[in-house]
């Protein structure tokens, strides 16, 4: 006789649950990824907007979008500070206007702070480092405005590309830096600013503002530069 088959076993129904199982782990890493994607852009957001916040002053009142401590620091328009330095802006513009200087000093923020910039005849006569008689005035005034700020100030001169070669100025190394270095004794010894404050630095003709091509930007290019630091350029001034 045959022999009897062995009846099959029924199936438990355990392979299926392996599948499910593998792809319910599959889905979860899937919301996992997608939610470290999501906290990845959030936290980009938050620190462009804490930047934005410290380095412009914007949102100055109210709610603010995130809290952050560059808010409070750095250029941020309620510091008193940063009032004082955008109200003398305006006060020096004032004065430029009024003492009709507009074609000799003129003023420029930039990332460092504002600088003034002075052309080289207004204060020098041509190839000299001594400060002219009618320069004084000027001068005291622009003590008078800085005099009360905390801020450092940094004088630096600048020459065209014309070589200058004599007993006094070997090069326009020296005549730059002279011209630089008699500033800040003129703002120590006539006004008392505290020369803690102040600093000097010739540069030649290396730091042209236009191409020395012409007489008119020659003259453009001999001038004093008087900047009055921002605090946090002054922070990383003193880190260095």
């Amino acid at each position: 006789m045959p022999r009897d088959k062995k009846p099959k076993q029924e199936d438990s129904g355990g392979s299926w649950l392996t599948t499910y199982g593998d792809m319910m782990t599959l889905l979860l890493c899937f919301f996992v990824l997608l939610y470290s994607f999501s906290s990845i852009d959030a936290e980009k957001f938050q620190m462009m907007m804490e930047g934005l916040q410290g380095k412009l002053g914007v949102l100055t009142g109210g709610k603010t979008i995130v809290k952050g401590s560059l808010i409070d620091t750095g250029f941020d328009a309620q510091n008193p500070s940063f009032k004082e330095f955008d109200n003398l802006q305006g006060r020096i513009s004032n004065y430029i206007e009024q003492e009709g200087l507009a074609e000799d000093i003129s003023l420029e923020i930039t990332d460092r702070g504002l600088t003034i910039h002075f052309t080289g005849k207004v204060l020098f006569d041509l190839g000299q480092a001594e400060i002219k008689g009618s320069a004084h005035q000027i001068l005291n005034k622009m003590s008078s405005f800085i005099e009360g700020l905390d801020n450092e100030i940094v004088v630096e001169g600048h020459t065209d590309n014309w070589p200058i070669s004599n007993s006094k100025y070997p090069s326009n190394w020296e005549l730059s830096t002279t011209r630089a270095t008699n500033v800040i004794r003129y703002f120590i010894e006539k006004n008392g600013i505290d020369p803690v404050r102040l600093s000097a630095a010739g540069y030649s003709k290396y730091k042209p503002l236009v191409d020395n091509d012409t007489e008119d930007h020659r003259a453009r290019n001999r001038r004093v530069d008087l900047i009055i630091l921002k605090l946090d350029e002054e922070e990383g001034m003193n880190d260095e």
